[in-house]
Order: C-alpha cells, then structure tokens, then sequence
C-alpha cells in the first residue's frame, strides 16, 4: 500500500505537468501548422502532417521595410524601459527594506494595481490628457512610462525577492564601514548580489514591451505588435507565421532565463 501510494504521489505532479505541456502545445502547433505549410486549411490533417512546410511566410515578413522600423523601435523601447524601470526599483526596494520595512506591505499594493486596472483605463486617461501633452505623447519614448507602470507587478516582486534573498543589513554596513559612498555599495555591493534579480527583471520587462499593443494603438506608435496586427490583415498566413516566431522567441527567452538563474544559483551554493 505504501509502496502504490508513493507511485501515486509521483504520478500526480507528472500528470499536472503532461496537461500543461499539451495545453501550450498544441495550439502551437495548430498554429506552426497554419502558417508554415503551404496546405489550405481545409486539408489540414493528419495526412498531411509533414507535407509542403517552409519558412518563406515568416522570410516574406522580414523582407517588409515596416517590419525593420517596427522592431528597431520596440527593441529601443524594450531598452530605455529596462533602464527606467531598474533606476527606480532598485533603490526603492533597497530603501523599503532598509529604512521603510511597514511600508512594503502598501509598495507592494501600489505595484500590484496595474495587473489589477485594465490597460485600457489607462489608455483612456492618455486620451484625456492627450491635447494637453502632445510635445512629449509625440516623441516614441513617450511609451517608455506607461510601459514601465504596466511592467511594475511582475519586476517589482523579481527585484523583492532578490533583496530578501541577500543579508542586505550586513552589506550596506559593511561597505559604509570601510568608508564608501551610497553609489559605490550600491554599485559593487548590491547590484553584483541582486543580478539574478535583475536579469529576471529585464527579461520579464522586455516580454511586457514585445507584447503590448493597446497603448500603442491609441499613441499611434509603429511598434512590433502594431505591424503584426496589420500584417496579418494584409498577408494573414505570414502575418500568424511571424506572430508564431514571436511566440516561440518569448519562450525562448524565458527559458535562457531559466538557465541563467540556475547557473547562477549552483555557482553561489
């Protein structure tokens, strides 16, 4: 009995995770198949699992003068949103920690509320506010905020937790002790100790501004979503070709994240 039990136990977990794999799975790969087979749709089947498949879809997207603008211009603001949002959480969940421990429980609702609030509400604060501020809401790093508010739930815990996971008391002493500013322990004190924080942060930002597209829409920004959602209009089997590559690229991300952090952490225990 003891012995069915533990099998059991094991078969749980390992049933959870088959689930989720087929539910990510295979709608990937209904869509690989709608935008890299050169079947029409109504062929699709078991059949012609492996027949006609090629890349040229996704190829035909990259050969688009939109595309190169659109991606240099999410790439900038994936970067100036990264920096942003590192200049001011990192200090801030220091300074929380340290100086201002009752107030995380208040930080941590104010960060949480953009998961909360639909992007839309505040798509419809821009509109408002929109004639009154069209010097900066014209300029393509005015998307650099709202992206850095939208990201807030998922870098602020990432950053959090990197601070509760170091001795963070016995750092700052240490390098005040031996006489150095706030910007040198911050610098070669914190930061080397909160990088796997960081990363993480930078990576999940960089997913939030690959992905947004409704504050984009009403800005009227060409960005990487926005070329994707008229592409598809245009050339819909490239279109969800290079929405599938897009996918596929965020996943990877996440998983080089993955293998970063767990580097990382086998190098310090």
């Amino acid at each position: 009995m003891s012995r069915s039990h533990a099998r059991l136990g094991r078969a749980g977990p390992t049933l959870v995770l088959a689930a989720c794999g087929l539910f990510f799975l295979l709608p990937l790969i209904t869509l690989a198949r709608y935008a890299l087979q050169n079947v029409p749709t109504i062929l699709l089947g078991w059949s012609t699992l492996f027949d006609k498949w090629s890349l040229t879809g996704i190829t035909k997207a990259f050969g688009e003068p939109e595309f190169r603008d659109a991606l240099t211009l999410s790439g900038k603001l994936a970067v100036g949103t990264v920096i942003v949002t590192l200049a001011l959480l990192v200090p801030t969940a220091i300074w929380v920690h340290m100086r201002l421990p009752r107030a995380r429980a208040a930080v941590e609702f104010l960060t949480v509320l953009p998961y909360v609030i639909p992007a839309i509400a505040l798509v419809a604060g821009i509109v408002v506010v929109k004639p009154h501020a069209r010097w900066f809401l014209n300029s393509d790093w005015s998307l650099v905020p709202f992206y850095v508010v939208l990201a807030l739930p998922f870098t602020y815990r990432s950053i959090d937790a990197g601070v509760r996971a170091i001795d963070l008391n016995t750092l700052v002493d240490a390098s005040r002790s031996l006489g150095a500013t706030w910007i040198t322990t911050l610098r070669r004190a914190l930061i080397p100790n909160l990088r796997t924080a960081i990363i993480s942060s930078a990576f999940l930002t960089t997913a939030v501004v690959l992905g947004e597209f409704t504050i984009a829409s009403v800005l009227l920004k060409p960005t990487l979503p926005q070329f994707m959602r008229t592409y598809v209009g245009r050339e819909p089997q490239a279109g969800y070709g290079l929405n599938f590559l897009a996918l596929v690229a965020t996943t990877a991300l996440f998983a080089l994240l993955s293998v970063l952090t767990r580097k990382r952490t086998a190098r310090s225990t």
